[in-house]
């Protein structure tokens, strides 16, 4: 159901959902879960009253709060990986671009069944626009789902690539870092306790030394730190990621990172002397963001560099006290390097394309649905197609800018099929969870994770 009205959205919660003082009474906990949730979010994302969408986010997050599903930091955890009081395990970073409330359920369904507690949900900057999720919907349909699976414990939300568009940053620096600063505020404000700065868009190679190549990298890595820092919650530390080599090109080295490093937190000096830094440093090791597909669209098997992985993870935590090493585009590497992972000490893998691939590859995605998108794709985007892929190709790298415009066709699909589908990622979920070594890591997050209630004001059209 999609509510239409403020009215229809009240007559809806009572005797399940009372507004209190600022706070919510769940007084119909069953109710909430089997009805009152899906009513919710679809509303939450779908209503045509901008003033039901925001209430219905709100009591989606207050309602989180209650049953133990609160939007956090990985901050906490990080530091202990960093001083090795917690290892063993890799973190993954899951962007859901489609079916995200349903998406998601199939995450939680895996992490309850061996009591995962150490993973993040994250929407890149370029993933925000093509899948029309801005950061307030995303945390509402993650939050919705962990409530309607029984799921209780931190939510980690990250903003994943909150990258510099180097062309935009050299025309005119201010506007493309005040751009991103505005996008951080925006996610801050959403629950996204963990943020991404990828300024090694605007790393310049042709530099003689590596310090001057990466002075812009760690310059404005810096100062995104600094604004972080002053727009982060009271009580709450964002996790801060920077990056050094842009995925897709040359792989990293141990001496850039620690010249990235030593300058990055000179420069973040600057801004206050106990400011803290980032915990974790993405680097390039040969991957590509969606891999690399071949003329007939299937995918290339990709090398990777897990010694560049274990020499600079184990120099972030000795040196520099990070989690380690990020890896990025792992989501369609081949099945038996997931488990390397954790052994070379890599602290956290970002997982996207795959999960895309499951839902378009399917056999129970309606044929009629996918051709439409791909028909969208071939005339809408037709400019997009570089001379030299083929068809395959040219579908392949361009079908996840479908999510956004066949979002609610996606929504609507039949129960039956959402199910079927959910199933197929929830393998998927259960396969990485085991090559990743994260069983049990529940207990891992509550030990050195302790969620903050933040304060959140009641929107306007519920206090009427």
């Amino acid at each position: 159901m999609i509510y239409q009205t403020i009215y229809q959205l009240k007559q809806n919660i009572i005797d399940v959902l009372t507004i209190d003082k600022g706070d919510i009474v769940i007084s119909d906990e069953n109710r909430l879960r089997d009805v009152l949730i899906d009513d919710l979010i679809y509303s939450a994302i779908f209503s045509p009253d901008d003033e039901v969408k925001s209430s219905a986010r709100w009591l989606i997050r207050m309602a989180g709060s209650q049953l133990g599903c609160m939007t956090s930091s990985i901050q906490s955890l990080y530091d202990a990986m960093g001083n090795n009081q917690a290892s063993g395990f890799t973190v993954p970073a899951i962007n859901l671009r489609g079916i995200t409330y349903y998406s998601a359920q199939a995450v939680f369904r895996a992490a309850l069944k061996n009591k995962v507690g150490a993973f993040i949900f994250e929407i890149a900057r370029s993933e925000i626009g093509y899948t029309d999720q801005r950061p307030s919907e995303y945390a509402a349909a993650i939050t919705a789902a962990a409530i309607k699976t029984g799921y209780s414990g931190p939510l980690f939300l990250q903003g994943d690539h909150f990258q510099i568009n180097a062309k935009k940053y050299f025309d005119d620096p201010s506007a493309e870092t005040q751009a991103i600063k505005s996008l951080i505020g925006e996610a801050i404000g959403a629950g996204f306790y963990n943020i991404d700065i990828d300024a090694s868009t605007v790393v310049d190679l042709d530099r003689s030394t590596i310090r001057e190549q990466q002075a812009d990298n760690y310059s404005i890595t810096a100062d995104m730190t600094s604004t972080i820092r002053q727009m982060e919650p009271k009580g709450v530390t964002v996790s801060v990621g920077g990056e050094i080599g842009e995925i897709g090109d040359k792989n990293t080295t141990v001496e850039e990172f620690t010249i990235f490093m030593d300058n990055y937190l000179k420069t973040l000096r600057r801004y206050g002397q106990n400011l803290k830094g980032i915990s974790k440093i993405s680097i390039q090791t040969g991957t590509t963001h969606g891999g690399v597909p071949l003329p007939d669209g299937s995918i290339a098997t990709v090398k990777i560099d897990f010694e560049t992985l274990e020499r600079i993870s184990k120099v972030a935590k000795s040196a520099y006290g990070l989690s380690g090493a990020v890896q990025h585009g792992a989501s369609t590497l081949p099945n038996e390097a997931f488990d390397k992972f954790p052994k070379t000490r890599t602290s956290e893998i970002h997982l996207a394309t795959g999960f895309q691939n499951i839902i378009y590859d399917s056999k129970n995605f309606p044929a009629d649905l996918r051709d439409r998108i791909y028909a969208y794709i071939n005339t809408d985007l037709r400019s997009e197609k570089k001379e030299e892929d083929t068809e395959e190709q040219f579908i392949y790298k361009t079908r996840k800018k479908g999510f956004g415009i066949f979002k609610k066709d996606m929504w609507d699909l039949p129960s039956d099929i959402l199910k079927s589908i959910g199933g197929e990622l929830e393998n998927q979920f259960l396969f990485l969870f085991d090559k990743l070594n994260l069983a049990g890591t529940s207990d891992v997050v509550d030990r050195f994770v302790t969620p903050l209630d933040v304060p959140l004001e009641v929107p306007l059209p519920l206090r009427r």
